[in-house]
């Protein structure tokens, strides 16, 4: 009964068997509660020197462009340069930026160009750490525990979703905006000592000297040339893009619940709530190693929660299935950032994942972008069930044309990523069954 019941829980294997991962989660976590502390700060600072949404709507301006530019750029450094020493020069950088809004916010700064900079750069610094970030668990981990580091990443990331603003709301009513900037740099300061901790991670091929290494060519290409690679990222780009629904959040609590602005803050918490609660329970998520088959479930369980959402009435029923389809979206994360680190040859894995980091990126705000477009023309219920059925149906016509997805097994605990040209069905590199 002890065994089935571990089984169920939260793999914790990667903490106990990596001091090296441990750090990186401590790490990871500080930073992870940080950035959402930050986002509060600099979502209230904007509203009050501009009193627009036009200049809150900017925020994603100055977010977005960074993430998808310097994110592809990121890939390529991570496959040419030792990537501790990218995540450390990049985290180094978001330290900077961290301090630099802390002195704006000390100086009374009223310019929010100035502001709107500064976040501008610390996002930029962390999407050039990202690609080679994502690297570190496949490389700090033997492979049946990628997919538990994975989620125990993802649980830490959701507690922040949950704790971050709260946390934000307390720091800043009682000590001002200066305090919680200055929280943000203590949490990048912790990251930036966990990553220091770490041991060199030179993509494979590099010299012993760490210096600079010429990417294998192709490191964009792979991702078409592996029917699994591209099978799991359209899967998640299916769900994000078409049934994306946080944009459609105000309209349907304007409609069926009267804008209560706490009916409002319960929608973001019930994702977040079933995401945490899928986590917790991840152990045996972690542990099948049917990945592609995971991936391609929970995505259309997605789908589906969010085209129920669209219709139900009561808001019980609305709160469980924005939780239902949190739960479902943690799975697929955990199970498609597994795989892709999984199938991905090292001297390849940078670039492949700022790929992955983009799609996570710009695959939902598409996705809600689309959703607005929708219920502007039709109803925020139609958008939603429209959007979701069609998210079940592109994950359909995946798991239809892709079988090696479908057959995706996690490789065993000694099993690396077959080399570029190995067909992508061959069982004994790749971990997948033919």
């Amino acid at each position: 009964m002890r065994g089935r019941v571990r089984v169920r829980l939260l793999d914790i294997r990667p903490l106990r068997s990596s001091r090296p991962f441990r750090d990186l989660w401590i790490g990871t976590s500080f930073s992870q509660v940080g950035g959402q502390i930050a986002n509060l700060a600099v979502l209230a600072q904007v509203w009050d020197l501009t009193g627009s949404p036009v200049g809150t709507g900017a925020i994603g301006l100055a977010t977005g462009l960074p993430m998808v530019l310097f994110g592809l750029l990121g890939g390529t450094l991570a496959d040419a340069f030792d990537r501790r020493a990218v995540v450390r020069a990049a985290t180094a950088g978001q330290l900077l930026a961290a301090a630099g809004l802390c002195a704006q916010a000390l100086a009374d700064n009223r310019n929010v160009l100035l502001l709107l900079v500064l976040v501008a750069v610390g996002t930029s610094c962390s999407a050039l750490g990202a690609p080679a970030r994502r690297t570190f668990p496949v490389r700090l981990l033997p492979g049946d525990q990628v997919a538990a580091g994975l989620a125990l990443t993802n649980v830490s990331f959701q507690a922040a979703m949950l704790a971050g603003p709260a946390l934000a709301g307390l720091i800043i009513a009682r000590w001002g905006l200066s305090a919680a900037y200055a929280a943000q740099a203590v949490a990048t300061a912790v990251s930036m000592l966990a990553v220091t901790r770490l041991p060199a991670m030179r993509p494979e091929g590099a010299d012993a000297a760490g210096g600079r290494r010429r990417p294998e060519r192709g490191g964009w290409r792979i991702v078409l040339r592996r029917p699994t690679l591209w099978g799991s990222m359209s899967t998640d780009l299916s769900a994000t893009l078409l049934a994306m629904p946080v944009a459609l959040f105000p309209l349907v609590n304007e409609v069926r619940f009267e804008g209560n602005p706490q009916t409002l803050g319960l929608f973001l918490s019930a994702v977040a709530v079933g995401g945490i609660t899928a986590g917790l329970l991840s152990g045996t998520v972690t542990r099948w190693r049917r990945g592609g088959l995971v991936q391609l479930s929970a995505a259309g369980v997605w789908g589906l929660a969010l085209a129920c959402f669209g219709l139900a009435g009561p808001l019980w029923l609305a709160l469980g299935c924005l939780a239902v389809a949190g739960a479902a979206d943690t799975v697929s994360v955990i199970t498609r950032s597994a795989l892709v680190q999984c199938e991905t040859p090292d001297a390849y894995r940078g670039r492949v994942s700022s790929v992955e980091h983009v799609i996570g990126v710009a695959g939902p705000e598409l996705g809600n972008f689309r959703g607005g477009l929708v219920a502007s023309a039709t109803s925020a219920s139609f958008s939603l069930v429209f959007g979701g059925l069609s998210a079940i149906l592109a994950i359909a016509a995946v798991a239809a044309t892709n079988a090696p997805l479908r057959a995706y097994r996690t490789p065993p605990a000694a099993a690396k990523p077959a080399a570029p040209g190995v067909p992508a069905d061959t069982a004994a590199t790749t971990g997948q069954v033919s």
